[in-house]
């Protein structure tokens, strides 16, 4: 999925499980073929998911990311009403792993999709009653770090140059500027709150209707108070949205300004991982077409 992405070999994973944990040696480990696109993940017997980064890094600051990871875990934990994965410990690198790794505890659930609860009025409910009590969480004086989603829209109108650039051919590129020019057009943030910063549907397990776990939690800190709402748009149709809206009680320009950060990121799911991570274009695909079809944001 990525230049220079990291490959690992099962028998090296197991040695590296085993000989750094030593309690679990000789457990079954296995490769999960999942949709993400930050870790290669393993099952480690049935309590443990070990995860190995794809991306290349300089192996000092990704150690320092993992161990600021495990401190957001411990914290997110304590916001969140449903079951969550929990630090274990960090591995250090060795014969064909060049990075630190982590493992953490494995949470039960069914991975959500972009349709399977789209109709779900209690997932509907779940979802905001997940957002607003990661919002009522104390921001400790820490401030949004300055890059990435959940700052200002418009700094990042060169991602978004290229996104439509690549797009040509997959998407209606010429609507597509057109709405990006009205979200980047909308009042900045007037607050920040903490937040999960990537409320995407393959970090989100469910059991029936119901909310069940929340994955991928290392990011969780301060942000746009309106960056958790992409989750509506990622997960749920009008009718659902219309619900969520009315948990999270947020203005029409905060509203919108959800929109706009679950087009950003849409936009770059569609043509980046096209060929290398179908999963993950469809879900691109499927929230913009909600926002475009949507009577109060698809004109913004």
């Amino acid at each position: 999925m990525h230049q220079g992405q990291i490959e690992y070999d099962l028998t090296r994973v197991e040695c590296a499980v085993g000989e750094q944990f030593p309690h679990l040696r000789g457990k079954t480990i296995t490769r999960l073929v999942t949709p993400g696109t930050t870790n290669a993940i393993f099952r480690v017997g049935c309590n443990v998911a070990a995860r190995f980064p794809l991306r290349p890094d300089d192996p000092e600051r990704h150690a320092a990311t993992l161990h600021d990871e495990a401190l957001a875990m411990r914290e997110f934990g304590l916001h969140c009403r449903v079951e969550t994965p929990q630090p274990l410990g960090i591995g250090t690198p060795g014969p064909g792993i060049p990075l630190a790794w982590s493992l953490q505890t494995w949470i039960e659930g069914a991975v959500v999709t972009p349709d399977s609860h789209a109709n779900s009025e209690t997932f509907a409910a779940d979802l905001g009653t997940l957002v607003r009590a990661l919002r009522a969480a104390d921001l400790r004086g820490r401030q949004f770090a300055g890059t990435g989603r959940g700052g200002h829209l418009p700094d990042h109108d060169r991602w978004m140059a290229e996104c439509f650039e690549k797009s040509a051919g997959l998407l209606d590129v010429d609507r597509l500027r057109q709405m990006w020019r009205r979200f980047r057009a909308l009042p900045g943030p007037t607050r920040f709150t903490m937040s999960h910063k990537d409320l995407i549907p393959p970090n989100l397990l469910a059991d029936g209707d119901h909310l069940a776990g929340v994955l991928d939690i290392g990011g969780f800190g301060p942000a746009d108070a309106a960056l958790d709402l992409v989750v509506a748009w990622h997960t749920l149709n009008e009718r659902c949205r219309s619900l969520f809206r009315g948990i999270v009680n947020d203005d029409p320009i905060e509203w919108k300004r959800g929109a706009a950060w679950a087009f950003q990121q849409a936009m770059g799911l569609a043509w980046y991982y096209r060929e290398t991570n179908p999963a993950m274009s469809a879900l691109g695909r499927s929230t913009l077409a909600r926002l475009l079809a949507d009577p109060e944001v698809g004109g913004v």
